[in-house]
């Protein structure tokens, strides 16, 4: 029986990688424009969707933003999220102009994906679905918190949980500053039935079950079998290497 042939292994860990990266930086990017531009909505106009007026709101989501899609994806693309950062990285030589390449199209591509969701987001036709756009809501803002938090548990982040209750704070913060005027941003279903059982107020309360729910089995799933790496396949990794 003829055994396994390492470089086979080699090549397939190195092309799973090559997609965990291209993913991240697609997502990322596409994170930080449907998050960031909606951190940037007023909705205090009655049905009319306007640019807020606080330069400072906007600054403050933006960066917050910017941070906590780099703790997820930091230890898999660096997050460069910004072709001018992957240019630099070309410069400093720690990306080669291929590898570049892809980044450049998963930054567009990613720009494109996360503006494009938000517009479909705040369509009048798409609001009218309060439930619907509720769960949505919570789906997408439990789910990116949930990949906050699997960002902390990577081994690759070990060396950086001195300031992990400062970054899921800030994550909360800038997640709230996107989506509180739309569900109250619970992602949390104890957070909310707590006050609902005191008040007896379950109309909408599947909203903040389903959606928080589904939303970290899916984030949590998508990052274990997509971006996850552990030790002991770096390991393995290492070994490898003699064969090429």
């Amino acid at each position: 029986m003829k055994s396994k042939d390492p470089r086979n292994s080699v090549m397939k860990a190195k092309v799973l990688d090559m997609i965990s990266i291209f993913l991240a930086e697609l997502i990322g990017t596409a994170l930080l424009v449907f998050f960031g531009c909606m951190g940037c909505i007023d909705f205090n106009n009655g049905d009319s969707i306007q640019m807020t007026n606080s330069l400072f709101q906007i600054s403050v989501v933006f960066g917050l933003v910017i941070m906590f899609i780099v703790q997820i994806f930091g230890c898999v693309s660096g997050a460069h999220l910004n072709p001018a950062v992957t240019i630099a990285a070309i410069v400093y030589k720690l990306l080669t102009p291929a590898m570049a390449v892809g980044y450049f199209v998963a930054q567009m591509g990613g720009a494109f994906i996360g503006y494009g969701l938000l517009q479909i987001l705040v369509a009048k036709d798409v609001m009218a679905n309060e439930h619907g756009v509720g769960m949505f809501i919570e789906l997408i803002g439990t789910g990116t918190l949930i990949w906050v938090v699997c960002g902390v548990w990577d081994p690759r982040n070990a060396k950086g949980h001195d300031a992990v209750p400062l970054k899921l704070g800030f994550a909360i913060t800038a997640l709230c500053g996107c989506f509180g005027h739309w569900t109250g941003c619970s992602m949390n279903p104890a957070r909310s039935f707590g006050p609902a059982l005191w008040n007896m107020d379950f109309g909408q309360h599947w909203v903040y079950w389903v959606g928080p729910l589904l939303g970290g089995l899916l984030a949590s799933l998508s990052y274990r079998h997509v971006f996850y790496r552990n030790q002991l396949r770096s390991m393995r990794r290492e070994g490898w290497k003699r064969w090429l």
